[in-house]
């Protein structure tokens, strides 16, 4: 086990990855897993996985979402969408699929790709559920820790497990109302079971037996944020508080345990709440991997929220945020296709770049590409883009004509080329 090994002062392979491709020693690194500061979720029985490490000190790490609806249940497109979001920089990869044969789908993503692969295990106990013909609130805690064991076995690196919707967030939230209530899937499946069976979260109340089968594979939780806030108008509230109080708590636990844990954060945040929310949930988690959705900044831009995402993300990773997950256009309005996962994924890379210049890393690729832009060397401009292939359309779109050296946007009025035509006569002139 990474925590367990790192705590005895042994790097693993697993650490020796992480720290070459961070730039850090392995001492770095093993330090951060040893505290609990630093996840490297990587099941023992996935054959092969490209490890990322996830945390304090290190670049910050993006993950895209994929997955069936029971509306366009696709497993060739799901696979094929996982395979884009890697491709344009995407660290991880979550399997949400609903529709279909799940257990199908995410193997067939666990073969297509090789980064670290992570589920929500609840959804396929609901589906097993409705299979049965039988309502979500009729699950027993089997069902739960079940579907939990199949995806751990499967191999997937981490699981999403709301173990801090417990029956006194719910009341909190009863008590003090909000205009969205709970809009994370997983956390109304087990709101709505609470409610109607009048028992605690089995996630939480047999938190014990969660870290049990953690320990056998090495499972990274990500203790979800089931009680979100789903707009502008619920952000930073009492219920959602409350469930970061018990979220602290389980990360201790799970360190008592060497169970690597991070916590997932809030979705809808003014962006003058972002800062404050980062900073206390590094507070009360005692530095843990903090997971962020977003953060979505405005509730008004659907087809944009990429966009909204990017810029919420930029900030919270800024303020010390370690995971990005992305938002495409299409959410808030459809499953999202292959080229909104593109989108998905640059936007949230750029955020997740932006940060990490800020932090104080990084910031050499920004410099190759103005030494480029200042030589016009447009082929290796190319190469450092984001995007090379979009970049290298839109110029083939609207060519420069009048100097071919330039772009269309200035022509011949380039200031770039002004400044170098009479800086050279200067030094001519000179000699």
């Amino acid at each position: 086990m990474q925590m367990a090994e790192a705590r005895k002062g042994r790097t693993t392979p697993e650490i020796e990855s992480v720290a070459k491709a961070e730039g850090k020693t392995a001492e770095f690194v093993m330090s951060g897993l040893a505290a609990g500061r630093i996840v490297i979720p990587r099941n023992v029985k996935r054959k092969s996985v490209d490890v990322k490490g996830i945390g304090e000190g290190l670049s910050v790490k993006i993950n895209a979402n994929v997955g069936t609806s029971p509306d366009y249940p696709k497993v060739e497109e799901e696979v094929e969408k996982a395979k884009i979001a890697v491709r344009y920089g995407a660290d991880t990869i979550m399997d949400l699929s609903i529709g279909g044969e799940v257990d199908v789908i995410r193997r067939r993503i666990m073969d297509a790709v090789e980064v670290p692969i992570g589920t929500v295990p609840i959804y396929q106990a609901a589906i097993g559920m409705s299979k049965r013909g039988k309502d979500i609130v009729d699950m027993i805690s089997d069902d739960i820790f079940n579907a939990i064991r199949r995806h751990a076995e499967d191999g997937v690196d981490f699981v999403t497990v709301h173990c801090g919707v417990t029956r006194e967030a719910v009341e909190t939230l009863q008590r003090t109302g909000r205009l969205l209530d709970v809009v994370s899937r997983g956390g109304s499946f087990l709101a709505a079971w609470m409610l109607h069976n009048g028992m605690e979260n089995p996630l939480y109340s047999e938190f014990d037996y969660l870290l049990e089968i953690a320990r056998e594979f090495d499972l990274t939780l990500s203790l979800g944020d089931g009680m979100r806030p789903g707009c502008l108008a619920d952000a930073s509230d009492a219920a959602q508080f409350q469930e970061l109080i018990t979220l602290g708590e389980l990360v201790g636990r799970a360190r008592e345990e060497d169970v690597q844990a991070m916590v997932e954060g809030p979705g809808h945040l003014p962006l003058s709440h972002i800062e404050a929310n980062v900073k206390l949930e590094k507070t009360v988690c005692k530095g843990a991997p903090f997971y962020v959705l977003g953060p979505i900044v405005t509730d008004i831009a659907p087809g944009y929220d990429h966009l909204v995402g990017a810029i919420g993300g930029a900030m919270a990773a800024w303020a010390g945020a370690d995971f990005l997950c992305y938002v495409t256009p299409a959410e808030h309005v459809c499953l999202p296709g292959i080229e909104e996962v593109k989108e998905g994924v640059i936007a949230s890379k750029i955020a997740a770049h932006v940060a990490d210049v800020a932090r104080g890393t990084g910031i050499e690729l920004d410099n190759e590409m103005a030494k480029a832009r200042k030589k016009f060397d447009w082929g290796r401009q190319f190469e450092i883009a984001v995007d090379p292939e979009r970049a290298k359309e839109m110029r083939k779109k609207s060519p420069p004509v009048l100097d071919p050296k330039v772009c269309s946007m200035c022509s011949e009025l380039c200031a770039i080329k002004m400044v170098e035509d009479y800086l050279k006569k200067q030094r001519q002139t000179v000699r």
